[in-house]
């Protein structure tokens, strides 16, 4: 019996001590099947964790891409739907900030501008010389504009615009390095606008013609546009015999009779029908112009372009005749511009102007488009019937899009042919500079 009882004893030690090994056994696969588990878990984990990183980044960058593209599409579109009546549509489209009023509760001031500095260097056949101006193809100028909603489709509008120039290209020469300093007022104006009937605007501003040669949408028209004489349209021509100083200036030789500029005016805009619209204006002295302005896009283009005529009452003359017209597409980013003016004079030839562009339109950087011209002038019997002139001009833009600033280089040469003595010299012109708008 004691012999029974010690081998079962000894029967249920073997059993328990076999059951707890299979169970510790049991255990070890468990932790070791948990730890593999928790490590592919981690694993995924992380996977995904890289993936969430590769969208948020995809995101940020689509988000940024969008707004840009945007950016450019409204910019594009404000410049396409103002500057078919408009010279200065970009300093328009950027004044939207808008500051408090004295004038009433109703009534929104926003004020805007730009500062356009260049450095013109200048070979006339004989020195070659650093000018340092201010841009006139679009001066240094401040900007303030009042409006007042008065009805749903009725707004009340003022705006002040004023030119604070030194130096300014345009009267800048040989004999006057520094001079010129200009202070003016650009336009001085009230205007009542609806969109079912069209724009009425009285006082100082742009005549109904003005900006009808110069439609571009090439984004090079900050230094190289239509009216090429606006770089160094002061500088002049020197005697090819014996160097001395004419009293021709690049100005008197290049002309893109674009419109009867501002004036003390009453002009009056049509509203848009199918992108096209009609302005006419009364200006004093007994003056008075018309222009027909087109606006539009598809198909992968845009496009704008003008035709007009006026009467600028000058003696010898009767009317004058311009019209301009500039394709961009879309996709690609070359553009197409064409201009041309005429002056109808009575006892001598008329005055003619004409000007081609091609331009690409792209994006190198982020920060911003970049723009390319190269344009040829043809000018005939300007400054008289005895003198033919052409130019031809290669350009580049650079936009810092963020900041409202554009950055440009110019090389232009100016050449006067004439049928009588003296001969002249051609004039050569290197420009760059930048234009910061607020």
């Amino acid at each position: 019996m004691k012999a029974f009882i010690v081998l079962l004893l000894t029967a249920l030690v073997l059993f328990a001590d076999t059951v707890a090994a299979e169970e510790v056994t049991v255990d070890i696969r468990k932790v070791e099947m948990l730890e593999r588990l928790i490590k592919q878990q981690q694993q995924q984990l992380e996977s995904l964790q890289q993936q969430l990183n590769q969208l948020k980044k995809a995101t940020t960058d689509a988000q940024t891409e969008a707004r840009q593209a945007k950016f450019r599409a409204d910019e594009l579109e404000n410049r396409v739907k103002r500057s078919s009546s408009d010279p200065d549509a970009d300093l328009q489209a950027s004044a939207g900030k808008v500051v408090t009023s004295g004038g009433g509760e109703q009534v929104k001031l926003a004020i805007s501008g730009q500062v356009n500095r260049m450095v013109n260097i200048v070979d006339d056949g004989k020195d070659t010389e650093a000018y340092f101006v201010d841009n006139d193809n679009s001066e240094s100028r401040v900007r303030f504009d009042g409006t007042a909603r008065a009805t749903d489709d009725l707004t009340l509008g003022t705006t002040i615009e004023l030119t604070i120039a030194p130096n300014i290209a345009g009267g800048v020469s040989q004999v006057d390095k520094e001079t010129n300093n200009v202070f003016d007022q650009r336009i001085t104006e009230a205007s009542l606008e609806s969109k079912r009937y069209g724009k009425l605007s009285l006082g100082k501003g742009h005549t109904a013609t003005y900006g009808s040669a110069s439609q571009d949408l090439s984004r090079t028209d900050v230094i190289a546009y239509a009216e090429i004489s606006d770089t160094a349209g002061g500088m002049l021509f020197r005697e090819k015999s014996d160097d001395t100083l004419t009293n021709v200036r690049i100005v008197d030789t290049f002309q893109a009779f674009n419109g009867l500029s501002r004036k003390n005016r009453l002009r009056y805009d049509t509203p848009s029908f199918y992108g096209f619209r009609l302005a006419g204006s009364a200006i004093s002295d007994e003056r008075y112009d018309a222009a027909l302005y087109w606006g539009g896009q598809g198909y992968g283009f845009k496009a704008v372009g003008a035709a007009a005529f006026a009467d600028p009452n000058q003696d010898d003359t009767d009317f004058q005749y311009d019209g301009s017209f500039s394709l961009l597409h879309e996709n690609t980013g070359l553009n197409l511009t064409l201009s041309a003016g005429l002056l109808d004079r009575d006892n001598q030839d008329d005055a003619q102007n004409f000007y081609g562009k091609l331009g690409w339109l792209t994006r190198f950087f982020s920060f911003g488009e970049t723009a390319f011209g190269v344009d040829y002038t043809r000018s005939l019997n300007l400054p008289t019937e005895n003198d033919d002139g052409y130019s031809v001009g290669v350009a580049a833009v650079q936009q810092l899009e963020a900041y409202g600033t554009e950055l440009y280089g110019l090389y232009r040469l100016y050449s006067l042919d004439r049928d009588v003595e003296p001969e002249v010299n051609n004039i050569s012109v290197v420009s760059f500079g930048t234009r910061v708008r607020f």
